[in-house]
């Protein structure tokens, strides 16, 4: 597996499972663009690690709820590389309400970030890719919650199933431009957003007695399939979502 020559933008890539995919992409040969919102700290950081071991990367600001900042960055990441091969649409949030005190301005929120951003980001992106006529591969970063419940996060559950039916339908369009569309659906993963559960050492317990490993992923471990998912060896993969839970889903007879 070898991404060298490839050009990948991550989003929401200043954290969490989003920073192990830009440091891995790099690893496996592609130049990076970290796209970040308000975090330039810590995207500088990682393009000054991934230059370290010999790698590319710039970092770019952009809010991928908006059309134009969105654009902006495209067209930036092409004026510095001359393309983009793979796009991952990682950037996400979760907000908790209970569904009958749930605030409108908070499943808004919650909706452009998790459904209209990859939308706007994989128009940006797949429109370059079908005029430079080379294909490409877009990543969506979604969640066992395109098919679990979880109370109290209707507007994120909302947005993953969305997520889901927007790759598979994608995949079908942008087919004749050999552009794969594919999601990555993680269950448990240690990062920053899961702090409080983690930190708990009642409700880590629980969780992890409710995944068959045993045991909360790594952001890494997302990463490297990510990482094979961008790559040629998976050239016949598209329109379908890959689970990376430690057996989460099966245990909870979703499927």
């Amino acid at each position: 597996m070898s991404l060298d020559g490839k050009v990948a933008l991550v989003t929401g890539a200043a954290t969490g499972i989003g920073r192990a995919i830009a440091i891995e992409l790099a690893r496996q040969g592609a130049s990076v663009v970290v796209n970040h919102l308000e975090q330039q700290g810590e995207a500088d950081g990682i393009v000054k690690e991934i230059e370290s071991k010999g790698g590319k990367a710039i970092s770019l600001s952009a809010d991928v709820t908006n059309s134009g900042e969105v654009n902006c960055m495209v067209e930036q990441a092409v004026g510095q590389f001359g393309r983009i091969d793979v796009l991952v649409n990682n950037a996400g949030i979760e907000m908790q309400h209970p569904f009958l005190e749930k605030p409108e301005e908070e499943w808004d929120r919650v909706i452009a970030v998790d459904l209209k951003g990859p939308f706007l980001c994989s128009q940006a992106a797949a429109r370059m890719m079908a005029r430079r006529g080379a294909g490409g591969t877009i990543i969506n970063i979604s969640s066992v919650h395109e098919d679990i419940p979880f109370p109290g996060y209707a507007a994120y559950c909302a947005a993953k199933g969305g997520l889901r039916m927007l790759c598979r339908d994608l995949a079908l369009e942008l087919a004749p431009y050999h552009i794969r569309i594919v999601n990555v659906g993680p269950g448990a993963i240690a990062t920053p957003i899961n702090r409080q559960t983690l930190e708990d050492p009642d409700k880590r317990k629980a969780l992890e007695r409710e995944i068959p490993l045993g045991y909360i992923g790594k952001p890494e471990e997302v990463a490297k399939l990510v990482a094979y998912l961008a790559s040629d060896d998976a050239s016949y993969i598209t329109g379908t979502t890959i689970f990376i839970d430690g057996g989460l889903m099966r245990n909870t007879g979703s499927l």
